[in-house]
């Protein structure tokens, strides 16, 4: 199998060797280039053609989030955020989630502490290198609007949604396309904890449902989405033959 090409873009020169040489070595990561800024990053994505980005926040000329939406709208691709800004839950951390970015690293602190994070950002390289919905923007755009089945409103029983990285903005177009009243919808969407509320409270401001975090024994009710927490498993269980959520930690599943 081809090597995934990796292109690092970060305005620290500290912090773009030290991920390069955490990358380097692996049989099957190949690192294609290092940008100080997107304006040199973009001439580099032309030139090499890379699988996947590691993009910074902070940098001089163009912040991160600016050239984050501005890659998916012209050439999107899988991008990974590793910057000491996006805090797990903060408000950076998911407006790069919002803006097209797969996956989100927190730099511990100081340039010194990147070496801290080469293993989860090797396990990212690996996962989202085929990564699609990082396209779903340009694939709305060419299919035009979704439209929900009426029959819904009057279904039972319960919607049950799965998306892996990259699939938060493919969960707001499809919720916000569908009706107030339909029935209880259980959605599990790969995101560390703390940005499952964050992401809760994002849909519920725009979807004409309730969308809430699942909390542990919430009765499922018509008109409303229960976000499962990151790193808990939800599932639904019968009390006296109501429906209500059950969280538990156990191992993580693939």
């Amino acid at each position: 199998m081809r090597k995934t090409r990796v292109l690092i873009i970060d305005d620290s020169a500290i912090v773009r060797r030290m991920l390069s040489n955490a990358l380097q070595h692996e049989p099957d990561i190949e690192v294609v280039g290092l940008a100080s800024d997107p304006f040199v990053a973009r001439d580099l994505i032309l030139q090499h053609k890379p699988d996947v980005l590691t993009l910074d926040i902070e940098m001089p000329r163009m912040d991160g989030l600016t050239f984050l939406r501005q890659l998916m709208v012209h050439r999107p691709l899988p991008v990974i955020i590793v910057s000491s800004v996006t805090q797990e839950g903060s408000a950076a951390s998911f407006e790069a989630l919002s803006s097209g970015a797969v996956d989100v690293i927190a730099k511990p602190g100081g340039p010194y502490s990147v070496g801290d994070i080469a293993d989860k950002l090797k396990y990212r390289i690996r996962a989202v290198r085929h990564a699609r919905g990082v396209r779903f923007s340009r694939m709305r755009a060419q299919v035009g609007p979704l439209h929900a089945p009426v029959s819904l409103s009057h279904g039972n029983g319960l919607v049950l949604m799965g998306a892996s990285t990259g699939g938060t903005r493919a969960i707001e177009a499809l919720l916000t396309r569908l009706p107030a009243d339909g029935p209880p919808i259980l959605i599990v969407q790969h995101m560390p904890p703390h940005f499952t509320r964050v992401f809760a409270q994002r849909l519920d401001s725009v979807c004409s449902m309730n969308v809430v975090e699942a909390d542990d024994g919430q009765r499922l009710q018509r008109g409303t989405a229960y976000i499962a927490r990151g790193d808990f498993h939800l599932q639904v269980v019968s009390q006296g033959g109501v429906l209500q959520t059950a969280l538990n930690d156990g191992p993580p599943i693939h």
